[in-house]
């Protein structure tokens, strides 16, 4: 005759059940868990810190925290550009970049370039102003002079420093 499987196994005939069922008794107080701390989240719903962040103020904070901030007010400087410069000038000149306070403008002729460099000190002005950062330099390059640009051209001085 065979032994009962508890006691070969070695097992405690009242401890059976608890062993068996554990893992369902744990689940079941996990879910409970679960349900309890929902129901708190909706007890709390509006309540100060938990309400829901708007799109703008969450990617503020992204944008304030990686340092971005310099990069896009360069580029609302260059999508704004018309109305730093005006339409006529805007037509002929782009911004081509801001890095610790030298921005490099680049113009189209260098009639436009020279139009600009007249510019200078009303643009340092008007774009720090714009940008909420200091201008200490303007550069401006006329035609070719600019990145990507190939060959030579018959415009001898590229850049006027001021």
């Amino acid at each position: 005759m065979r032994k009962p499987v508890d006691q070969s196994l070695g097992l405690n005939p009242s401890k059976l059940p608890a062993q068996v069922f554990r893992r369902f008794v744990v689940r079941s107080l996990s879910r409970k868990e679960r349900l309890h701390d929902a129901e708190l989240a909706w007890e709390s719903f509006g309540k100060p810190g938990r309400d829901p962040k708007r799109l703008g103020s969450v990617t503020t904070s992204m944008a304030g925290q990686g340092g971005w901030f310099p990069h896009l007010k360069v580029a609302q400087l260059q999508d704004h550009w018309d109305q730093v410069v005006g339409p006529a000038i805007a037509a002929h000149s782009t911004v081509r970049s801001y890095k610790e306070g030298r921005l490099v403008l680049q113009a189209s002729t260098p009639v436009w370039a020279t139009q600009l460099t007249y510019l200078i000190p009303q643009l340092k002005s008007t774009v720090a102003a714009r940008l909420g950062m200091p201008v200490t330099e303007v550069v401006v390059s006329g035609p070719g002079s600019g990145s990507g640009s190939r060959g030579t051209h018959a415009w001898v001085r590229p850049h006027r420093r001021w």
